[in-house]
């Protein structure tokens, strides 16, 4: 099923709650891949974050951003023509938050602390983006049960969402697959991801919509 697969290093991303981590932990399995996956719980400022977003967010976009600078050096020391990695996330992704809780301040500060990190970091080859209303996204997350989402406003879960979009409109570093997730299940229907495979199987280069098999 990987056989004409190019791709050595693939990122899936996309907003909170719409299935990442799944997915990336399914590709690595199928790809015989290394998973690279965030801990977004071991963050210890997040549950503050989402009780009191302005006080607390520079100190929460920090600690990501370094934790994942980490993992993403961790890349650099084995060969990645040797062994598949698949990522739940762009190191990228840090700008989209940071952008949204902020201020001006902060962000110029943080601005610059990014693009040295981002300098010494490998980039992925393909990127998968997955979409979901945000509906769809809150029922997931409650079903999910992270206690320190419990508070999580609905007008910052739409501002991700928008501001997801709004990223990778403009994203053209590598090929892109879009998926809506909506009426997806990658990880109870076997027949999902062996379509979706497919699909990434025959992309050369540019952004692609998934369509679901049967569709």
């Amino acid at each position: 099923m990987t056989a004409g697969f190019e791709a050595h290093y693939v990122a899936v991303e996309g907003p909170i709650g719409v299935g990442k981590t799944a997915l990336a932990e399914l590709l690595a399995q199928r790809l015989q891949a290394r998973a690279v996956l965030e801990a977004a719980e071991e963050n210890p400022f997040l549950k503050d974050f989402y009780q009191d977003m302005r006080r607390h967010a520079f100190q929460t976009q920090l600690y990501f951003l370094l934790t994942r600078y980490r993992q993403q050096q961790e890349l650099l020391q084995f060969d990645l023509f040797k062994q598949r990695v698949v990522c739940d996330h762009l190191f990228a992704r840090d700008r989209i938050f940071a952008y949204l809780t902020l201020d001006d301040h902060e962000l110029a500060l943080y601005e610059k602390m990014h693009a040295l990190l981002e300098a010494r970091i490998p980039k992925p080859d393909f990127v998968i983006y997955l979409q979901a209303d945000v509906e769809v996204l809150y029922k997931r997350i409650a079903v999910r049960g992270r206690a320190y989402e419990r508070d999580m406003p609905r007008a910052y879960l739409e501002d991700v969402v928008q501001a997801y979009t709004h990223f990778f409109f403009h994203y053209t570093e590598t090929p892109l697959l879009v998926v809506n997730t909506t009426d997806i299940d990658f990880v109870k229907r076997k027949g999902d991801l062996d379509d979706l495979i497919t699909q990434m199987q025959s992309m050369k280069r540019g952004m692609q919509y998934y369509v679901p098999l049967g569709s």
